[in-house]
């Protein structure tokens, strides 16, 4: 079995693209399933979040289009906004090599008036939500007859959340002959139905997760009652004392009440669930991942597809209810083999699911909580400020730094990480100098205009 990108037969510009960007050997799931989707063969894969199924479906799909005709030639479906942007993000990064080609998002929880302008200029590649992407099909706006692939990215997830419909009235709308390409980390009934419905004499691929997590380091705290758990997730937060965190809860409200209690600590903590509207839920994450949030407290379906660098600790402040959910939440930190944390609360009806954690992992390591002297919180190091322009008006990155270390008062080592999203810009930059950042933003310009910018 080949494991080198360049053993396959991608076209030149991808194999550049893939050496430039520092991918040379394949991940499993990339060696196992690629050569079957580059055939043009359906595929049936079982791969978790991390495992590198983008790049395995993106290089396929890209190797396959034409630039030259100006059609929806692919349509990758994913649970939610915040995978369909990572996805949409990774495919426009494979594809940089490729001139004129239009990648478009269409995903709920956003205005429909600028998809519709984009849709009637256009695109290559649909990477949307079931339920925005079944809306502009019924409403005449999309049209998929010449769609090649049909990709489903987390099935599993899409299904839990009730899309099961909406993947088959969009499964209507697209012709007969395609390709489909189903990645999912779990295989239950519902997904093996959906197979059988979509998929035509599929390659099968499942990567055996070897990775036993030996690298992260585990820990299980008995707590006794709703007081002593929240008393838990506060004094192991203040004895770690990580640079970023995510508390994972199995519930909406538990998540919120968890949030408001660390904020009420002073904590620089956000929440992310789904009672949360678009913009609290997009400002959630943009204050995260530009590290003006310490602790992120979240749901195991909000938190799915987020791609999440140098994560600290974890935190389960309930076990998951299934084995597999723990192994996705833990698989947060350590990423790329690095050393993480990982620490669980566990009452007294938890023994079903500890006893299926030691099946998984053998023996585990139960501590004492902590006794901390030190109560100050935990709060971040950097602003996040908000600017009211994006790729709409033509900013980037470089604009922005620009603008803002003009002159001597901000130097470019006081600027953390730069977002550019179509209408909103976002940018990171020492706590302290967040307001006259934000200042100077507003009070100067960026491509010659004028934008408002403030500190969220």
């Amino acid at each position: 079995m080949a494991t080198n990108f360049d053993a396959l037969p991608l076209n030149d510009s991808l194999i550049a693209t893939m050496a430039d960007l520092g991918f040379v050997q394949m991940t499993p799931i990339q060696a196992r399933s690629l050569p079957a989707i580059l055939q043009g063969r359906d595929v049936l894969a079982q791969a978790k979040t991390g495992s590198g199924k983008t790049c395995a479906f993106g290089l396929g799909i890209l190797q396959q289009l034409q630039v030259s005709r100006f059609r929806v030639q692919s349509l990758v479906l994913c649970p939610t906004r915040e995978l369909a942007d990572q996805v949409a993000s990774e495919l426009r990064k494979f594809a940089r090599g490729i001139h004129n080609i239009k990648i478009l998002t269409l995903c709920g929880g956003t205005p429909v008036g600028p998809q519709i302008g984009s849709l009637e200029h256009g695109a290559h590649i649909i990477v949307g939500t079931p339920g925005r992407v079944l809306e502009h099909l019924q409403q005449g706006r999309l049209n998929l007859d010449e769609v090649k692939q049909w990709v489903l990215d987390e099935a599993d997830r899409m299904l839990e959340m009730g899309f099961t419909e909406a993947l088959d009235q969009i499964r209507s709308y697209l012709p007969k002959q395609r390709q489909n390409l189903l990645f999912s980390a779990t295989f239950p009934d519902a997904i093996l139905a959906l197979a059988k419905q979509t998929l035509q004499q599929p390659v099968e691929v499942k990567v055996d997760d070897v990775d036993d997590h030996s690298h992260i380091l585990q820990r299980f705290y008995r707590i006794t009652n709703a007081e002593s758990r929240r008393q838990a997730v506060y004094l192991l937060l203040l004895q770690q004392r990580p640079q970023s965190a995510v508390v994972f809860c199995n519930t909406k409200q538990e998540t919120q009440d968890v949030a408001d209690l660390l904020r009420d600590k002073g904590f620089d903590a956000v929440a992310l669930h789904g009672d949360l509207d678009q913009r609290q839920r997009d400002q959630a994450l943009v204050a995260f991942a530009l590290k003006s949030a310490v602790v992120m407290v979240a749901t195991d379906v909000a938190a799915r597809g987020l791609d999440i660098d140098a994560l600290d600790l974890v935190i389960n402040y309930q076990l998951a209810f299934e084995a597999e959910a723990h192994v996705h939440r833990i698989g947060r930190t350590g990423r790329a083999g690095a050393k993480g944390m990982a620490l669980s609360l566990v009452a007294a009806n938890d023994d079903m699911r500890l006893a299926l954690l030691e099946d998984r992992y053998g023996q585990l390591t139960f501590a004492e909580l902590p006794e901390v002297s030190d109560r100050t919180p935990l709060t971040a190091n950097m602003s996040c400020i908000r600017i009211e322009g994006g790729k709409k008006h033509k900013l980037r990155p470089g604009d922005i730094l620009g603008a803002l270390t003009a002159g001597n008062d901000i130097s470019g080592s006081d600027v953390g990480k730069i977002q550019v999203h179509d209408i909103w810009s976002y940018v990171a930059v020492t706590r302290q100098l967040g307001k006259a950042a934000a200042a100077k933003l507003s009070k100067g310009k960026l491509k010659g205009k004028s934008f408002r910018a403030w500190v969220l």
